[in-house]
């Protein structure tokens, strides 16, 4: 349902996961709409700055050196990771979204932020609030909402502000994420720099257990009533 949304600036977060430049030159990792989203996310790491959020980015680099590598975890057939091998230009954060000043970089190797100390920064810095961006929206974005919902922050998902490899799996991913986003809210990033700003804004919120049943045909005009 939609409702009245306000969060406190100074317990607020912005996450921007994962904005690399394989989303957009490796044909095997493209996103969607990526330089539109890029613009949008930059968009609400101006508001966050110039109100005093703290904006934290994620950055996955695979190293297939590490004793820790997954099992299965895919390889090319040089050895080297399939996606942001360590060694590769295009695991670099893109230049329009990339760290300002001291901003937090947290390196990771795997799906969820948490996985590379987060939770230890946001209680450190009295967060509460969390309002995530980035890629890919089904993968690194989903484990991250869900791993933040399960610590107990509140999460703010921008999802004109996030992406994947088509706009089916986006949409049908930010659908399933808002059916159980328990705490939180969607808005979009118009709605976004409003709370950046400390201002109200409507968001859409969950109430009861999974509302959103959607199918092939309306899986769409759900998301968009978001």
């Amino acid at each position: 349902m939609k409702c009245r949304l306000a969060a406190p600036v100074d317990r607020l977060a912005l996450l921007c996961i994962d904005l690399q430049e394989e989303h957009r030159q490796d044909p095997r990792y493209l996103v969607e709409g990526f330089d539109a989203m890029l613009a949008r996310v930059a968009a609400l790491q101006v508001a966050a700055r110039a109100h005093g959020v703290a904006v934290m980015h994620a950055q996955y680099v695979v190293d297939r050196a590490a004793e820790d590598l997954p099992p299965f975890h895919p390889l090319s057939s040089d050895g080297r990771s399939a996606f942001s091998d360590r060694d590769s230009p295009l695991s670099g954060l893109c230049p329009e979204t990339r760290p300002d000043g001291a901003e937090a970089v947290l390196t990771k190797s795997a799906a969820s932020m948490f996985a590379a100390g987060l939770d230890e920064r946001l209680r450190r810095s009295g967060i509460e609030w969390v309002m995530i961006t980035g890629v890919w929206t089904e993968a690194c974005v989903d484990a991250t909402v869900k791993d933040a919902v399960a610590r107990g922050y509140r999460v703010i998902l921008v999802k004109d502000a996030c992406g994947s490899a088509s706009g089916a799996m986006h949409q049908t991913a930010v659908l399933n994420l808002a059916n159980r986003l328990y705490g939180g809210a969607v808005v979009d990033t118009a709605r976004a720099i409003r709370l950046l700003a400390g201002q109200t804004a409507d968001g859409w919120m969950v109430q009861g257990s999974v509302p959103l049943r959607f199918t092939y045909d309306n899986a769409a005009a759900l998301y968009d009533a978001l």
